[in-house]
C-alpha cells in the first residue's frame, strides 16, 4: 500500500545543532530597537544540552493573538492550546499530584494520556495529522519484511489506528492482536488486509499468556510508559522461544527545537521555565534495557526526520492531532500569551528556513530483539578460533602473488 508522503519531510544525519552566535544575538536586539521594542538578555548554560551561551529572547511587544497569522487556533471553543494572560493564568490550578507510589518512578499522567490519544482519534480527520506514524509504521513493516518467515500470531503493542497493520501482508502476518489504551483509536482504525483483534489493555501490563506470540511489534507508544524496564519484560515473557521484538520510539533529540524556544522564551518573560516537551530515552540505554529483560541478538539503530511547518503553533496543533501532548506530572498547566508568542519568534529566529518555514525534528530509535532458543546461532567458544588475525594481514601478499 503506497505511503502518504510527509510534509516537506527530509531524512538528514545526525548532527549538532548550531545555537545562535553573537551576531544573531545582536540582530535581534537592533530589531527590536528599532521597533522601540525593549529586550532582556539572559545567561542561558545548557540548552538541551548544547554549548553555552549567551542568547537573546524575543520581545513580540503589542501582537495580539487574534494576529497571530494562525487562522482557527485562537477560536471560540478551542481545546488546542491554553494561553491565558498573565493575571489570569496566575490564578488557574496545579495539575492533580501524581498518586501514591507515582513521582520519579512514574513520570507521566496515563489517564491524562488516554484522553489526549482519544480525544485525537474522535477529531473529524483523524489521519490528517497521522503522516509521521504512518511513515514510521511503514519502516517497522519493512524491518518484518526483512525476516524471511511467515508469523502466525502477531501483537501490536500501542498500535493507536493500526499504523504498522496497514502496512503487513497475510504473507507475513497470519492474525495479529492490536492493543492500545485508547478505545477510540481502536474503533477508528485504518484497513488492513491482515486479520485483526482488538484489546483495550496498558502497554505496561499486558493481558496474554507466557509464550503466546510469534512477532511482537511497537510503533512510536513506549515513550509514553512509566517503567520502560517493565513493558519490556511484559513483552519478552509473551514472545514465544525464538520470537522476534520490533519497535520504535522517539529519541532524546525528538523536538529539541521547540525545548529550545519555549525554554528561552520562559526564562526572558517569566524568570524561570518548565518542562513542555517528556523526557525521552538515550539510545545508550536502549541496549541495556532490552538485555536486561532477556533479549538476545539485539540490533539498535537510530534515524532523524525533519518534517517543516508553517510556524510553532502548527507544529503544537499537529502534536495535539497526534495525540502527543506532554502529559507529565509536573507539566505546567497554561502558558501565558507573551511566553507562547515569545517562543514563536525565537523558534523562527533561531532555526527558521528561508522560506518562512521552520523544522521539527523527530529522532527515531529503532530495536529488534530475539526470544531466546535453542536453535538460534551461538557464538564459537572463547580460543576455537582456527585462524589467527595476525594471519589475515599475509592473505593480501598472497592474493596479489597469485594474480602475477
Amino acid at each position: 500500500m503506497p505511503r502518504a508522503p510527509l510534509p516537506t519531510a527530509l531524512r538528514q544525519p545526525q548532527q549538532d545543532k548550531p545555537l545562535p552566535t553573537d551576531q544573531t544575538a545582536v540582530g535581534l536586539q537592533r530589531a527590536c530597537a528599532e521597533r522601540g521594542q525593549a529586550t532582556s538578555w539572559v545567561p542561558y548554560c545548557a540548552c538541551a544540552g548544547r554549548v553555552p551561551e549567551v542568547m537573546a529572547a524575543v520581545a513580540v511587544g503589542t501582537r495580539s493573538l487574534a494576529g497571530s497569522g494562525v487562522p482557527g487556533l485562537w477560536g471560540s471553543g478551542c481545546r488546542r492550546l491554553w494561553a491565558l494572560p498573565a493575571g489570569l493564568a496566575a490564578a488557574a490550578p496545579p495539575p492533580a499530584p501524581p498518586p501514591s507510589g507515582s513521582g520519579a518512578l512514574s513520570p507521566f499522567d496515563r489517564r491524562l494520556k488516554r484522553k489526549q490519544k482519544n480525544w485525537a482519534a474522535l477529531q473529524a480527520e483523524p489521519g490528517k495529522c497521522d503522516y509521521l506514524r504512518e511513515e514510521v509504521g511503514g519502516r517497522i513493516a519493512d524491518r518484518v519484511f526483512d525476516i524471511p518467515r511467515t508469523f502466525p500470531l502477531a501483537l501490536d503493542v500501542g498500535s493507536g489506528r493500526g499504523y504498522i497493520a496497514q502496512h503487513l501482508t497475510k504473507d507475513t502476518v497470519e492474525k495479529l492482536v492490536q492493543v492500545d489504551i485508547a478505545e477510540n483509536a481502536l474503533k477508528n482504525t485504518l484497513e488492513s488486509e491482515v486479520p485483526t483483534v482488538s484489546v483495550v489493555a496498558d502497554e505496561e501490563t499486558l493481558p496474554f499468556k507466557e509464550n503466546t506470540f510469534d512477532l511482537v511489534v511497537s510503533s512510536l507508544s513506549l515513550h509514553w510508559v512509566n517503567d520502560l524496564p517493565k513493558a519490556f519484560r511484559e513483552i519478552h515473557q509473551v514472545l514465544k522461544p525464538d520470537g522476534v521484538f520490533i519497535g520504535a520510539m522517539f529519541g532524546g533529540d525528538t523536538l529539541y527545537e521547540l525545548r529550545c524556544s519555549l525554554q528561552l522564551a520562559e526564562l526572558e518573560r517569566e524568570g524561570g521555565f518548565s518542562p513542555h516537551v517528556s523526557p525521552f530515552t538515550a539510545v545508550s540505554d536502549l541496549g541495556h534495557l532490552l538485555s536486561r529483560a532477556g533479549f538476545n541478538t539485539l540490533t539498535v539503530d537510530t534515524d532523524e526526520i525533519q518534517v517543516n511547518y508553517p510556524g510553532l503553533f502548527e507544529l503544537m496543533e499537529d502534536l495535539q492531532g497526534m495525540g502527543e501532548s506532554n502529559c507529565s506530572w509536573n507539566r505546567k498547566p497554561l502558558l501565558h500569551r507573551d511566553t507562547m508568542l515569545a517562543a514563536a519568534a525565537i523558534y523562527q529566529e533561531m532555526y527558521g528556513n528561508s522560506d518562512g518555514s521552520v523544522p521539527a525534528t523527530f529522532q527515531i530509535f529503532y530495536m529488534i530483539g530475539w526470544k531466546f532458543h535453542e536453535s538460534q546461532a551461538k557464538p564459537a567458544k572463547r580460543g576455537s578460533a582456527t585462524v589467527s588475525f595476525g594471519d589475515l594481514s599475509k592473505l593480501g601478499g598472497f592474493v596479489s602473488r597469485e594474480k602475477k
